[in-house]
């Protein structure tokens, strides 16, 4: 079995895992609200949808 001649430095073994970290997903504003949404999905806190109403919801104290 290979067995590694010298051990990896924790800093080549961190430039080696750089690009393992978890990817933030892309969020823009609601035209409607302004609250932050995926793109091309229905905004939760009013419904709306490409200018539109697709769900309707209502207020919850």
């Amino acid at each position: 079995m290979a067995v590694p001649f010298r051990r990896t430095s924790k800093t080549a073994k961190r430039k080696r895992r750089s690009h393992l970290k978890i990817a933030v997903p892309g969020m823009v504003k609601c035209p409607n609200c302004g609250e932050y949404v995926k793109p091309h999905h229905v905004c939760r806190e009013c419904g709306h949808y490409n200018g539109k109403e697709v769900i309707s919801v209502e207020a919850s104290d």
